[in-house]
This record gives structure tokens, C-alpha cells and sequence, in this order.
């Protein structure tokens, strides 16, 4: 078993939903040494979130937002942490709803998400600013041998 990981930088454009598998993939290129293994993706902050959506109708990450906002709405009368602005508190909130880390599986040197999913980096907070994740890439460079056992 072949271990890596990285600490990267994702910038965001300000609250909203962002697509970044392209930036993740291309932040760890050791991923393409694993044939059979995980990606783990943890995001080191508590007002950002991780997820797999759909990756290529962009609405969907508009209405994901949106629907988010519903949730947790900024001003809420029974919120009591406000020493970082109006949308901090829904921030944690979304983030503790949606979640900070994904496993993803590794097949053939790449992230095994299906036809339509990608990797979100959700930012809950209005102001643009970087995030750091981390990326741990763990599995074998050669294909596992005999026959694979189905689960059940």
C-alpha cells in the first residue's frame, strides 16, 4: 500500500457551492500511481463544506445554496455567535449540515465518481477567501489479484 497526501489551497468566489474536482485532481498527481484505493478529503474549517453533487448543470449548485440559506437563514433571532457577522452562525450551521470530509474510491489512477458527480467545495461565508484541504491518497499501484469476492 502506497501512501500520499497533500495540503491544498482551494480559492472560492464567495458563498456558494464551487466545483473543484479538476483543482483536486490536479493538486495530487500520486493519485494516478493508485489503481486500487481511497481518496480522503478533509476540509480544515468550520464554516466551508465538502460534498459530491452534480457536476455539470450549475443550477444545481445555485439551488443547493440557495436551499442552504432556507436552512439556516442569516439574523435569526436564537443565534447568539454574531462576533464574526450575520453570516457566521448559518455558516457553522451549513457546515455541520452538509460536512467537512469525503472518501471517494480510487480506480485506475482516478477518483471513481460517477458520470454526473463532482467535488464541491461549499463556502458559507459571503467574502471570497482560500480554503485548505487535506488530500490523502492511499492504495495500490497494481491491481489486486485473484478474483474479487461480491459483497452482499
Amino acid at each position: 500500500m502506497d501512501w500520499h497526501q497533500r495540503t491544498i489551497r482551494l480559492p472560492t468566489l464567495g458563498r456558494g457551492c464551487h466545483l473543484v474536482t479538476r483543482e483536486i485532481v490536479s493538486a495530487v498527481p500520486e493519485l494516478a500511481e493508485i489503481r486500487v484505493g481511497l481518496a480522503h478529503m478533509f476540509l480544515l474549517h468550520t464554516s466551508a463544506s465538502l460534498a459530491i453533487n452534480e457536476n455539470a448543470d450549475p443550477t444545481v449548485r445555485g439551488d443547493l445554496s440557495r436551499h442552504l440559506d432556507v436552512l439556516a437563514p442569516e439574523g435569526a433571532a436564537h443565534y447568539r455567535h454574531t462576533y464574526e457577522g450575520p453570516d457566521d452562525m448559518p455558516a457553522h450551521i451549513k457546515a455541520v449540515l452538509v460536512g467537512a470530509g469525503l472518501v471517494v474510491p480510487v480506480t485506475d489512477g482516478r477518483l471513481a465518481l460517477g458520470t454526473w458527480q463532482g467535488v464541491y467545495l461549499c463556502e458559507h461565508r459571503h467574502r471570497p477567501r482560500a480554503r485548505r484541504v487535506v488530500v490523502t491518497v492511499f492504495g495500490s499501484p497494481e491491481a489486486p489479484r485473484g478474483r474479487a469476492k461480491a459483497l452482499r
